[in-house]
């Protein structure tokens, strides 16, 4: 008998599907990416493009957790859409994975704080907070942030906080309130 917390066939499937939906959303984001780099640049905020684009790129962990509610469905959701970018030719390539890792840690850990018993608004922020923070402090070592003005470090932080919020919290709950209305998944 398989714990009631346990991954059934229905969950590995959706999961999967999770991946692949997102690896194409996230390729896409590629180009949304490019995009405002080009045009922020001139006004000196190219960096700025990376924290716009968070909240679409942290979308499939939160819809994992949302939909699934077990642990490591958040993780497990958003590694597999980092890997579907990846293999769809996005632009960073394998580097996509350790995204997907940090990504999907970050946000695993905002259904940690509430026990994987809290699925409403509450856990939209806490989920929110965690990725934002968690992402913000890897790219603080991976694009450099610790080399920007204090001023700028702070207009990055909230533009990603805001994006995080819209996209892989407030979008996405709507999300995963429509899917749950369809009962198309039972938990």
């Amino acid at each position: 008998m398989q714990s009631k917390r346990g991954f059934h066939l229905r969950d590995i499937i959706f999961l999967a599907l999770i991946g692949i939906l997102f690896g194409v959303i996230y390729y896409g984001g590629d180009f949304i990416y490019n995009a405002l780099t080009v045009a922020l640049t001139p006004l000196g905020y190219g960096p700025m493009a990376n924290d716009l684009t968070m909240g679409l790129w942290c979308m499939a962990g939160p819809l994992a957790g949302f939909l699934l509610k077990r642990p490591g469905a958040a993780f497990i959701g958003e590694f597999l859409g980092a890997s579907g970018e990846m293999f769809l030719g996005g632009q960073w390539g394998a580097a996509n994975l350790i995204s997907g890792f940090v990504q999907g840690i970050a946000t695993e850990l905002g259904f940690t704080f509430t026990a994987y018993r809290i699925y409403n608004k509450f856990t939209v922020v806490v989920e929110t907070l965690t990725t934002t923070l968690v992402t913000f402090g890897w790219d603080w070592f991976r694009n450099g942030y610790d080399h920007f003005k204090p001023s700028t470090i702070i207009i990055l932080l909230i533009v990603r906080l805001l994006s995080v919020f819209l996209f892989s919290g407030v979008l996405v709950k709507l999300i995963s309130n429509l899917v749950n209305r369809t009962h198309l998944i039972k938990n």
